[in-house]
């Protein structure tokens, strides 16, 4: 009797595993695929530069913000938001927000964020993707950031995008206010 149980708890086994032939061919077919397609390389290659990005920003917010801010989950929930509230997804931004507070990060800094993305509105290419981001990053990182004006010629700060050069837009209802030209002389009566 207790030889017919092992038979039948190890045929189970066997029956539940499959065919251990197939899965061995199986796992090793996507890394043959992988080495022969020079595209999937160069994804990789891609793939590990863009993760290695995402650390040395971790890095460096949490080298230049004391604090919650600084902390990785913070950064990242932190950012996500801002981004989300630029592009209108107020849904989105409030249950990460939600996430955000209950990690305890600091509310007041992602307002600080915001209100900086805000003032370099003009910056922002929708056509460029990670032009958001980039500016996003800048932003959390130092959230007092002015953009450049024309008067101030100086350098863009490391990692920021440059202000574009954009009138302010009038108020509703009135045209843009442009120099006054004086009439032309009146001729001389006679």
């Amino acid at each position: 009797m207790p030889g017919l149980a092992l038979l039948l708890g190890v045929g189970g086994a066997i029956a539940q595993s499959g065919d251990l032939r197939a899965q061995d061919q199986n796992a090793k077919q996507p890394a043959q695929q992988q080495n022969a397609n020079p595209a999937n390389a160069a994804e990789a290659a891609a793939a590990a530069k863009e993760s290695q990005r995402k650390i040395d920003e971790f890095a460096e917010a949490a080298k230049a913000i004391n604090g919650p801010a600084g902390n990785p989950e913070c950064v990242w929930l932190g950012r996500r938001v801002v981004a989300l509230m630029w592009r209108d997804d107020l849904d989105t931004a409030f249950r990460h927000l939600d996430l955000y507070d209950r990690f305890g990060c600091p509310g007041g800094h992602v307002q600080a964020t915001f209100r900086c993305l805000v003032r370099f509105g003009g910056g922002i290419d929708p056509k460029v993707p990670d032009s958001l981001n980039s500016r996003v990053h800048a932003c959390w990182v130092n959230p007092n950031a002015q953009p450049q004006t024309a008067a101030n010629n100086s350098p863009p700060a490391a990692g920021s995008a440059p202000a574009a050069a954009t009138p302010a837009p009038a108020p509703s209802g009135q045209q843009p206010s442009t120099p006054a030209t004086p009439p032309p002389a009146a001729a001389p009566a006679k």
